[in-house]
């Protein structure tokens, strides 16, 4: 594979890199939405702490359903 700048990259690290990236998004969701419910903890009720989790695990489900 050549890119626009004459470099030349193997196919197996562009698989890498495509593997890495999609590893990055899910866990950058989980975290940020953490840090905020961390941060909301005395201000929202369990059931509501449920099911933003269960909406968080069913967002990452239908990633990986086809």
């Amino acid at each position: 594979m050549v890119l626009s700048g004459g470099r030349f990259i193997d196919l197996e690290k562009a698989l890498y890199i495509n593997t890495l990236l999609a590893l990055v998004g899910p866990v950058v969701l989980i975290i940020t939405t953490g840090v905020a419910l961390f941060g909301l903890a005395e201000k929202i009720s369990l059931a509501r702490m449920i099911c933003l989790f269960a909406g968080i695990i069913l967002i990452l489900f239908s990633l990986k359903a086809k």
